[in-house]
């Protein structure tokens, strides 16, 4: 790559951060601190959200911690209606945890890092060809991102 071309991909590359942070700072989410979940619970939430249902004994294997602190930190999911435990279908025996509706709901809200209702109010008021635009040129930098 000749170094004017490098120049004007470096130029390139600081606007996107410029416009980046400006997009950030606008539409962050201010609503609530970032999460009302302990690192502990998110962790248990997560983990059973990629794996389903497990028993509290799995769960504390997966998760490398004491069934103990394993059952309780479900037992406090499970009171704050995150969490169910319900007989395994299989071996009615072994109890199973899995996520809630709720607990599904709070994960993905946790997830979240900007405000999405300010953020669709602002991409309804955009042509619909910009918002395509968008969303394909992001799609195209992250998929280079993987190829470099």
């Amino acid at each position: 790559m000749a170094l004017t071309d490098r120049k004007r991909v470096h130029e390139t590359a600081v606007r996107f951060e410029e416009l980046f942070q400006a997009v950030y700072l606008t539409f962050h989410r201010r609503d609530e601190k970032r999460s009302e979940l302990s690192g502990a619970s998110r962790a248990v939430l997560n983990h059973l959200a990629r794996t389903g249902p497990l028993t509290v004994g799995e769960a504390a294997l997966h998760l490398d911690r004491a069934q103990s602190v394993v059952s309780d930190i479900v037992s406090q999911l499970e009171r704050n209606g995150l969490l169910q435990r319900e007989r395994d279908p299989a071996d009615r025996r072994r109890t199973l945890v899995w996520l809630t509706p709720r607990g599904h709901d709070r994960l993905a809200r946790d997830r979240e890092v900007l405000d999405t209702t300010r953020l669709a109010t602002a991409l309804d008021a955009m042509p619909a060809d910009a918002r395509e635009a968008l969303l394909t040129g992001m799609h195209a930098l992250l998929t280079s991102k993987e190829k470099s």
